[in-house]
């Protein structure tokens, strides 16, 4: 079952950039933004993330924390977060590939990525809200996952 609003978000353990295992239940006690992505190094995802790190101090003001989970390997990963100065974790859902965003519902088969979505989750790790951008192009809105938190 995907994940919903007012469940517990399906648990995960994955390699960050540093090839690390980094679990979702490390980030309880924090509102977290799961953020999946389609692909690094392309546009779209790298204007959204850049807009996260750029807002990482009034997210941390929102008692809130960032987690990025991609289809693509912790090298690619790697090379992408140290060009970009990205400082939350960029985890691999490598392999299996993508069986994270096919627990959350948001794994695209047809290209073998995830969809653009994220999850807001409160500090017990229970889904709050899922926001999309409608279409693969376009971002999501930063002023969203700020109402969002905001909400919780």
């Amino acid at each position: 079952m995907p994940a919903q609003i007012g469940a517990p978000a399906p648990d995960f353990t994955l390699r960050d950039t540093a090839r690390s295992e980094v679990s979702l239940t490390a980030f309880r006690g924090k509102k977290t933004l799961v953020v999946f992505i389609p692909f690094p190094f392309t546009r779209t995802c790298e204007a959204e993330l850049c807009t996260l790190r750029d807002n990482l101090a009034s997210l941390a003001d929102l008692d809130a924390a960032v987690v990025v989970v991609t289809t693509h390997a912790p090298p690619t990963n790697r090379v992408w977060a140290e060009q970009q100065g990205f400082e939350f974790p960029i985890l691999a859902d490598y392999w299996p590939h993508g069986a994270v965003a096919q627990a959350y519902g948001c794994f695209n088969e047809m290209v073998g990525a995830a969809e653009r979505a994220t999850f807001v989750l409160d500090e017990d790790g229970v889904v709050r809200d899922i926001i999309t951008s409608g279409s693969p192009g376009s971002p999501r809105e930063y002023t969203e996952y700020t109402r969002a938190l905001a909400a919780i």
